[in-house]
């Protein structure tokens, strides 16, 4: 393949940096709303709504697995949008994603229960839900690629913490909106309340879709297309010039999902369900450490480019690791003041993983392939990690008579394949980190086509 020259991208303005930094924050906002309240409502509704089963656990389990098959076309969606992210440019589908996954979550909210329509009701929800995570599977990697593209150099970390900001801000918002909702319907809670949450997500989609129909395109993607550089192909030019990068981002984020949703997820059905704890006393913790990681994650993306991202990161996971045991030891009290130090030690370490992973991983990646290969590493791992954590979870407390350090062994192991990625990705990290020779503040790098851009087994100077 030949290579085109160096192009360098037009700084954006400070204003518009701004604004897509929002707009993105926005989009992961409400996709975590969206997860947050479909987790929430599998842990205390869906097993009494819609996968009715004689012992309540089951039915927990089976509504898990629902959540984890929205995981499961992910990747798929990731694929697909990242494809055309980089054929076509980023806007055009943070656009389709954002619209079509607030159709999904409110359509959900209109399913009649089984008791109604029978076993159809379960299998309606089941749908959605894939289609949801399908276009989920391009939202967050597209987010996290326009706002770090936009950004100066020296402030990448920074306003990439934006995007990811957005998460906690989301789970904010899903579990107020929850706590609102049975607090408001009482007893009717079960028979209608539950729904409230999801057509609520249809306002936020609209604010998001105000903000992004106004953003330019990415400046880096425009570079590309001036010269007539974007990529065919461009997942194959991730598998072949950047596979040690692909599975460097699936492992961090595997430990990473994988950690939080046991943390924002399984919790309520364990505290609920295993524990006897009022549902409320829960939803207040998880609100309390959602603010928590909200805090934690923008430091840790202010740190990210003073320090380094592998460092502040490493930290974090390290921090995650050491918190496994002690997080169930707390929660196991069964009193508030346990479940609320639990949980919120658990937002606030992962704050300091999460805070600097949009820059992280876009970092990893050429700008030509740049949105296939953040989409699809990070939706792999998703899949794995974050998809399959809270039924296994309820598994291994079945076979387990209760007892829940197996969890914990497996939070172990998810922080040690979040470290195994860190260090996987840490030279390429430090390269695209180190300040340019000559280059000046607040400009971002010379744009390279994929021949003149570090691969996974080539080094380069950046």
């Amino acid at each position: 393949m030949t290579s085109t020259p160096a192009r360098t991208a037009e700084a954006a303005p400070r204003s518009a940096v701004r604004r897509v930094a929002l707009a993105s924050g926005i989009g992961n906002a409400i996709e975590l709303y969206d997860f947050i309240i479909y987790g929430l409502a599998s842990a205390i509704v869906f097993n009494q709504v819609f996968f009715v089963t004689e012992d309540p656990l089951v039915g927990t389990l089976i509504a898990f697995l629902t959540m984890g098959a929205g995981f499961l076309s992910r990747p798929l969606g990731g694929l697909v949008f990242g494809h055309f992210g980089d054929r076509l440019g980023r806007k055009s589908m943070l656009v389709i994603t954002l619209t079509a996954t607030g159709v999904c979550t409110f359509l959900i909210g209109l399913v009649p229960a089984t008791a109604e329509i029978g076993l159809a009701a379960p299998f309606i929800v089941l749908a959605l839900r894939l289609l949801q995570g399908f276009f989920m599977g391009g939202e967050q990697g597209g987010a996290f690629v326009m706002v770090t593209e936009h950004a100066p150099a020296g402030t990448k970390s920074f306003y990439g913490g934006w995007a990811t900001g957005g998460s906690p801000l989301g789970s904010i918002l899903g579990t107020l909106s929850f706590t609102l909702a049975a607090s408001a319907t009482g007893d009717a809670f079960l028979d209608w309340g539950w729904r409230l949450p999801f057509f609520a997500s249809a306002v936020l989609v609209l604010v998001g879709l105000y903000i992004r129909l106004r953003l330019d395109e990415s400046p880096e993607f425009t570079a590309l297309e001036r010269t007539d550089s974007t990529a065919a192909a461009p997942l194959v030019e991730v598998v072949r010039t950047a596979g040690m990068f692909v599975l460097a981002g699936i492992l961090l984020n595997m430990g990473f999902n994988l950690t939080i949703f046991i943390i924002n997820t399984f919790s309520m059905a364990f505290g609920t369900e295993a524990l006897g704890m009022e549902r409320s006393t829960i939803l207040t913790a998880g609100l309390i450490g959602s603010a928590v990681h909200l805090v934690t994650c923008l430091t840790a993306a202010y740190l990210g480019d003073r320090l380094g991202m592998t460092r502040v990161m490493g930290i974090g996971t390290v921090l995650l690791i050491a918190w496994a045991f002690p997080f169930f030891w707390f929660f196991s009290s069964a009193t508030a003041t346990g479940a609320t130090i639990a949980i919120v030690g658990g937002y606030a370490f992962a704050g300091i993983v999460w805070g600097p992973m949009a820059y992280w991983f876009t970092a990893l990646f050429a700008p030509r392939f740049r949105y296939s290969g953040v989409s699809v590493s990070f939706q792999v791992g998703a899949v794995l990690g974050g998809g399959l954590s809270p039924s296994v979870s309820t598994w291994l407390l079945q076979i387990s008579d209760g007892a829940t350090w197996p969890i914990s062994v497996y939070l172990v192991i998810g922080g040690l394949l979040a470290l195994i990625g860190l260090t996987m990705g840490r030279t390429r990290i430090a390269q695209m980190q180190r300040p340019a020779v000559g280059q000046a503040a607040g400009q971002p790098p010379a744009l390279q086509s994929s021949a003149q851009q570090p691969s996974a087994h080539r080094p380069s100077a950046q």
